[in-house]
């Protein structure tokens, strides 16, 4: 029962932590979108961005680079409940892994 508990707690931080990136990055879209503009890599960036945001989510569960990529999710301003089926599920498997299986 204690990995039930330890699961269910870790997740919901981790849920709460990625939809608050989401929303800083949706906050800051127009000001990096106008950034992103001024130049030709960052145009082309954006249009990556756009074009792979959802599979870029898939590596959102990764530790170091996962939390960048749920920002950057926001700035993208990709579907919110397609944002949490994929990010919150990837967080919620890597911590039932480091839970049960280890």
């Amino acid at each position: 029962m204690p990995q039930y508990t330890a699961l269910f707690f870790a997740s919901s931080g981790n849920i709460l932590a990625i939809i608050v990136n989401y929303y800083l990055g949706f906050l800051f879209y127009e000001k990096t979108k106008t950034k992103l503009s001024k130049s030709r890599i960052g145009k082309k960036s954006f249009a990556l961005g756009e074009k792979y945001g959802y599979y870029a989510l898939f590596l959102s569960w990764l530790p170091i680079i996962g939390d960048p990529l749920t920002l950057v999710g926001g700035i993208l301003r990709l579907r919110f409940l397609y944002f949490i089926l994929i990010a919150g599920s990837l967080r919620i498997a890597r911590y039932y892994f480091l839970t049960f299986m280890i």
